[in-house]
């Protein structure tokens, strides 16, 4: 079957499914609206419990870390993903996910050479791109008041 650009794109066009974004944006600003307002009431429950409001918020995202870790190590976590897309990516739970999931697919390599090689591969990235700012920006505003 000889094709060029032009009737292979039609022919692409004719079997794609449309996407229906409208649907995806308003499940993906939901699940995420859902997870934010969760840890939002999970603040306010550790407040009404005694802890300060820093207190508060350290715990909370304690918590969603860890549920998110939970639900990824279950196998939840992806299901939930699949159909909210960016909205579980958005949060903290979403960058617990992309740490954990790593981690449990190279399990099977061992310990040293699987998880914790593999561990970072997603994160690690993240992590050394937010600290190298972190430096260059507390280089930046220590400059900016020696010159004050």
């Amino acid at each position: 079957m000889d094709m060029n650009n032009q009737e292979y794109s039609q022919y692409v066009n004719k079997r794609a499914k449309p996407s229906p974004i409208w649907k995806d944006m308003l499940w993906a600003f939901c699940v995420g609206g859902a997870i934010c307002a969760g840890g939002q009431g999970l603040a306010a429950l550790y407040q009404s419990l005694g802890a300060s409001k820093d207190d508060a918020g350290t715990w909370t995202s304690i918590t969603l870390i860890f549920l998110a870790s939970l639900l990824t190590g279950l196998g939840v976590f992806d299901n939930i993903a699949k159909h909210a897309g960016a909205g579980t990516l958005v949060p903290i739970t979403g960058f617990s996910n992309a740490m954990v999931s790593p981690a449990l697919e190279f399990k099977s390599e061992g310990f040293v050479t699987g998880t914790g090689a593999k561990l970072f591969t997603v994160a690690g990235p993240v992590l050394a791109y937010g600290i190298s700012a972190s430096v260059v920006y507390g280089v930046v505003l220590w400059l900016f008041q020696l010159a004050k």
